[in-house]
């Protein structure tokens, strides 16, 4: 596999029409059983990560994301970014646009942390911070998720 290969520096938004086609292979994918992933969440000096770890084989899509992120990945994996498939092996840090939905299917064993810099106080504030589908959030179905709160503020 190569590396993954953005257009510019960054993952791009998803267009309306890209969108909507992701929109329907969500469909497809929510008539099977819906996986069991926890959610590994970390708000710290201003910043909130959440990290899930995918077993292989694994197909998910985002929900949409409206700020701009930084994601790291690190195992083996394919990802519908933009208007088409990259595929990723290995550790990367990529800089996200806002207003993305993404798919990624693994190949292997995959963590998947999105962060970016938030003023939220709890878990379900940084979440409304980074998208309006809050409803669609597996941390919002399961509750054996991991959640540290250090109360460390952002040093300006």
């Amino acid at each position: 596999m190569s590396d993954l290969q953005t257009i510019g520096t960054v993952l791009p938004a998803t267009t309306p029409e890209t969108l909507a086609k992701i929109e329907r292979a969500e469909a497809r994918m929510r008539v099977r059983p819906q996986l069991h992933i926890r959610t590994e969440h970390i708000l710290h000096a201003g910043m909130y990560a959440r990290t899930i770890r995918l077993a292989e084989k694994v197909a998910i899509t985002s929900v949409l994301i409206k700020v701009p992120t930084m994601i790291v990945v690190n195992g083996a994996c394919r990802v519908f970014a933009g208007d088409s498939w990259h595929d990723i092996e290995g550790f990367h840090v990529i800089p996200a646009s806002a207003g993305r939905k993404l798919i990624y299917i693994t190949f292997r064993p995959t963590e998947i942390t999105m962060l970016f810099p938030s003023q939220a106080k709890n878990i379900e504030e940084a979440e409304v911070e980074f998208t309006d589908e809050t409803e669609l959030l597996l941390s919002r179905k399961c509750n054996d998720d991991v959640v540290t709160i250090t109360g460390v503020p952002c040093q300006a």
